[in-house]
């Protein structure tokens, strides 16, 4: 698709459902590497859940290698500048390489002794930090496959990715049964074929740049100007991250209904998340492209032209899980303690979606035009100032999972106020590459 043509809902869906068959993989491969592990025993599956988690929590702080990426490279590709987009996106593969060993090589050196301190429990420790010290090996890859998505995505391809990453973690799902149970890995397997698929999409990755000859020495200059962009994102998904925990812990205080309850909920929002972010990624390869090709009254259109179908996506979602409510639930669990918790949290995970829809967008408008700075301030005003004070506050006044997730309702709209204001604003529509 030429950086020129007009912005329609079926090239706005061409951009977000590729980028959501990305989104998803990732999720999808973990619950089929829980289910192998799972019969290994408790001991392995809480080994695989906190090595787990402390992977994802690493990488996750990294993701500036894809969004930061794509807004850079979106703006080059609509100035129509296609070369110099993709050069970009070789000068991120080289900042995902030295990062990622930075990444391995402080993991390795402290995976038991994160893993000592979430777990608590020395056997726990020693099986989180075996799986962890191999899965860290695919640290590099797997930020090499972020810096990949992002250049592709700036260059409006989001079909080539989606492509790369299914066929690695299809490969893997085959592998890691095969490697666990017949070859005798156990839980060694499963991080060996979580490995193999982070090398396997990387390797595409990689050779796609090389096919552009745009694989070139590295560049600090360049790089540097990458992690500008990557300071903001990191601190803006730090916030998140405290946050999240924080909610978690809280809940677990309360009893082991109220986490249990919190989890269940919360996974949903995850994944509708996940569902709206293929549209705000849309909203930055095609923003960044206009932003590039000076045409900032088309962005300015196409701005509010995604909002537009985010928020009646978020409607959607919010009327489907209201009238879902009595089934819902019970799919996920049959303990009454539980059930009897979730609508503390439902009605609120409900009201959200809508909000939800806009803030994605304008998040993923605000992130095209490279308006980083903005989002990391207003996000961690709207999760230090509002959001984590009141998860704490319904800790000490006991308000249970209603104070944690109207907590989090008030940081969206939070975020709504903002982005809608900063949009509306026009200053985000710088015009260049």
């Amino acid at each position: 698709m030429a950086a020129g043509a007009p912005i329609t809902a079926r090239r706005i869906a061409g951009l977000a459902v590729p980028a959501l068959g990305v989104l998803a993989a990732e999720p999808l491969y973990v619950l089929i590497d829980t289910a192998v592990v799972g019969h290994l025993g408790a001991l392995a599956l809480a080994g695989l859940a906190l090595g787990g988690t402390m992977l994802s929590v690493m990488t996750s702080q990294l993701t500036f290698l894809s969004y930061g990426t794509t807004a850079r490279t979106s703006r080059l590709y609509g100035a129509d500048r296609r070369a110099d987009a993709v050069a970009e996106g070789g000068q991120a593969t080289w900042l995902a390489i030295f990062v990622g060993l930075v990444v391995f090589g402080l993991g390795e050196v402290f995976a038991y002794d994160l893993s000592m301190l979430l777990a608590g429990d020395a056997d726990v420790a020693a099986r989180s930090a075996q799986w962890l010290r191999i899965a860290l090996l695919g640290a590099p890859a797997i930020l090499i496959t972020l810096a990949g998505n992002g250049w592709m995505r700036g260059v409006q391809d989001t079909v080539r990715p989606l492509r790369y990453v299914l066929i690695a973690n299809a490969i893997s799902a085959v592998l890691c049964p095969v490697l666990v149970y017949p070859v005798g890995l156990g839980l060694v397997g499963s991080a060996i074929a979580n490995v193999v698929a982070q090398y396997l999409s990387a390797a595409m990755f990689v050779a796609a740049i090389a096919r552009e000859r745009a694989f070139r020495r590295p560049s600090p200059a360049i790089m540097r100007a990458q992690m500008v962009l990557g300071r903001d994102l990191i601190l803006r998904s730090a916030s998140f991250q405290i946050c999240f925990l924080s909610a978690a812990a809280v809940a677990a205080r309360s009893s082991a209904a109220a986490v249990g309850a919190h989890q269940i909920v919360y996974q949903l929002w995850a994944f509708l998340s996940l569902v709206m972010d293929s549209l705000a990624i849309a909203a930055q390869a095609l923003i960044g492209a206009e932003l590039g090709a000076h045409r900032a009254k088309a962005a300015m259109a196409a701005a509010w032209q995604i909002t537009r179908y985010s928020f009646a996506l978020g409607c959607v979602l919010g009327l489907a899980f209201a009238l879902g409510y009595l089934v819902l639930p019970g799919l996920f669990t049959s303990d009454t303690a539980v059930l009897a918790r979730i609508p503390e949290a439902w009605w609120f995970f409900v009201v959200q979606q809508p909000i939800a829809g806009i803030v994605f967008a304008l998040d993923g408008v605000l992130l095209g035009a490279a308006d980083t700075r903005f989002l990391r301030t207003t996000t961690l005003a709207a999760a230090l100032g509002g959001f984590f004070p009141l998860i704490w506050a319904s800790w000490f006044f006991g308000w249970g999972l209603t104070g944690i997730w109207f907590g989090l309702t008030v940081f969206l709209v939070a975020r709504l106020v903002a982005t809608v204001w900063r949009t509306r604003s026009g200053v985000w529509a710088v015009e260049g590459a």
